[in-house]
């Protein structure tokens, strides 16, 4: 069993994946900054730090714990916000991941498992769904941040043999996810569905997202927690699906009786997005396991419970 140093592990993904580490018998210690993230969702067998990526205090954190495994999932994820505040995002996204990498080599961790980007890292597509040998042509700071850790992580590897799997994640959803961020369609609507708030559409609702769910995504961590070697997979499920069958499913699970409302497009917002996860397939030996409508029942039936109570 491997001691896994977990970073945004309050976060939706985040969380999600530490209790499985746990419940697979790994000690994980969390670092979060709970800017994003909640206290609520922390395994409270894990050990938990709230902490910034980018503070001195990462160094202690690595010194006392010595992790054997980084998993890094904590990040700056509003793509607006990284177009408006560039600087920020690389603050958080850049500098504080390579805080991390540099203890991560004084300190003698052995492998990074890195939450990368798909949709957000190819930009425009050229052909659909996009694998791992489409050009990168991110259309944001966010973007671009992911990318150029990717290109960091190589760095570390071949300097320092610090090896890493940035795994690249398409649209995730699912439970714990933030309702009320920027991002994240499926539990924006489906808090407001349940409530009785207008749910907005942006544009025509015909832009297309590839939408895995958080235990499909739990499930590729795992599996590269135990990949011997260094690489980078796309992890979608390949099948395209518009805001606008998002917003009648979601209508339909939650017994919801709004007719569709459609606000303005957002500037600079991708067309077209999904991923080709043959790779990961191959290699990993992962695939998705949920599709739209089981993935639905457990994203609408965790909020459901959760604004009961």
């Amino acid at each position: 069993m491997a001691k896994i140093l977990l970073t945004g592990g309050a976060g939706f993904i985040g969380s999600n994946v530490a209790d499985k580490f746990i419940s697979l018998g790994h000690k994980v210690v969390i670092v979060d900054n709970l800017s994003t993230g909640f206290k609520e969702n922390i395994n409270p067998k894990a050990r938990f730090y709230k902490v910034d990526i980018n503070s001195k205090k990462i160094e202690e954190i690595f010194r006392d714990e010595k992790p054997e495994i980084l998993c890094h999932h904590a990040a700056q994820i509003d793509v607006r916000k990284s177009v408006s505040d560039p600087i920020f995002d690389a603050k958080v996204n850049i500098e504080g991941t390579l805080n991390l990498l540099n203890n991560c080599v004084k300190y003698k961790t052995k492998k990074v498992i890195f939450a990368s980007t798909g949709g957000a890292l190819y930009g425009e597509q050229d052909y659909f769904p996009a694998d791992e040998k489409h050009p990168e042509r991110p259309l944001s700071p966010y973007g671009i941040a992911k990318l150029a850790i990717e290109k960091y992580l190589y760095f570390f590897r071949e300097s320092y043999g610090l090896d890493y799997v940035s795994l690249r994640y398409a649209n995730v959803y699912g439970p714990r996810q933030n309702p009320w961020g920027e991002a994240g369609v499926v539990a924006i609507f489906t808090q407001k569905l349940l409530s009785g708030e207008k749910a907005v559409i942006n544009g025509d609702g015909k832009q297309t997202r590839d939408y895995v769910y958080v235990k499909d995504i739990v499930d590729a961590n795992l599996l590269a927690l135990k990949y011997p070697e260094s690489d980078f997979f796309n992890i979608g499920t390949g099948i395209e699906t518009d805001v606008n069958t998002i917003f009648n499913l979601l209508k339909k699970k939650t017994g919801s009786k709004q007719k569709e409302l459609h606000g303005p497009k957002k500037p600079g917002e991708q067309k077209r997005s999904v991923l080709d996860y043959s790779k990961a397939k191959k290699i990993l030996g992962w695939s998705p396991k949920y599709d739209l409508e089981k993935g639905m029942e457990g994203t609408v039936g965790y909020f459901k419970e959760k604004f009961s109570r």
